[in-house]
């Protein structure tokens, strides 16, 4: 049995666009029940990354962007929009 899906701090500090964007792969990921394994799957990136870009801990290209974006089913411009 999975863990149930938590989706990021409302409270976080978006301090930087990197941040923006982590915050909002998560939150797009738990609306749409997705692990962090078949988001990766899906967008052809491995779970581990997905991982570290949901923690801000990458700078990420905008090739990849544009491939969680496609997973997620969002337009990429949707990820980097302040919540």
């Amino acid at each position: 049995m999975s863990a149930p899906l938590k989706g990021p701090d409302p409270k976080a500090k978006l301090v930087s666009l990197r941040d923006v964007l982590a915050y909002n792969v998560r939150a797009t990921r738990v609306e749409k029940s997705l692990s962090q394994e078949k988001l990766g799957f899906t967008a052809g990136l491995d779970r581990t990354f997905v991982s570290q870009v949901e923690r801000a801990r990458i700078n990420v290209s905008v090739d990849n962007i544009e491939r969680l974006a496609a997973a997620l089913e969002v337009d990429p411009a949707r990820l980097l929009e302040r919540p």
